[in-house]
């Protein structure tokens, strides 16, 4: 597909934290696949139900001081470029079954580039999980787990780069990983969804309140 261009900034509807907030590993794994988890912090004033919620009306808009922007482009206002279904689930909409299409730049930074299509392997109220496959590999997992606490929600990610198994896994995970997704990008991609997590608390309580007129 033909490169998509960087977005101008949008509002920001809320702060950002920084990635101090948070847990983080990244490690490169026996396999050679690259692997990253963030412990974040509690997003106040958001439950479970409300994050699952989010991902199955992400192709919606909001309104902000207004104007209408594409809920993805407010998700992150500098590093989000484009958002789309491009499977529906079996039962129809962006559930279970369904793939999104990601484009993204980390730190918009166009040497951290991102455009993948992705399959949803779960979607419900203990997480989401996106997967990618190759040539009969696996070689790409994001799950993120959602789980209840006094104050809110909490929020586990764990992203695995590379090729699991397979007859690809060897070269794949040494030539290939590195040059679509460094470990400086992996870096990146830290602070990026750290950032984007902690925007939920700024975005998602309210949506969620008048979801009945604006889904």
């Amino acid at each position: 597909m033909p490169r998509l261009a960087l977005l101008p900034e949008r509002p920001h509807v809320g702060p950002m934290k920084p990635v101090s907030t948070a847990k983080t590993t990244q490690s490169t794994l026996a396999s050679g696949q690259l692997a990253l988890t963030i412990e974040h912090d509690v997003i106040r004033g958001v439950t479970p139900p409300m994050l699952r919620w989010w991902f199955e009306n992400l192709g919606h808009t909001m309104s902000y001081k207004g104007q209408t922007y594409p809920r993805y482009l407010l998700w992150h206002p500098r590093d989000h470029i484009h958002w789309e279904l491009a499977a529906r689930a079996p039962g129809g909409g962006t559930g279970k079954g369904a793939s999104f299409r990601i484009v993204e730049a980390f730190g918009a930074n166009p040497d951290y580039y991102v455009d993948s299509t992705e399959y949803v392997e779960k979607l419900d109220d203990e997480g989401i999980s996106l997967v990618r496959r190759e040539l009969g590999s696996e070689i790409f997992r994001l799950e993120h787990r959602f789980g209840a606490s006094p104050l809110g929600a909490t929020y586990r990610s764990r992203m695995v780069v590379g090729a699991s198994a397979g007859l690809i896994r060897p070269l794949f995970n040494r030539v290939v990983r590195p040059r679509i997704f460094s470990d400086a990008m992996g870096t990146a991609w830290l602070l990026h969804n750290v950032e984007e997590v902690s925007m939920f608390e700024n975005i998602l309580p309210g949506l969620y309140a008048a979801r009945g007129s604006n889904t």
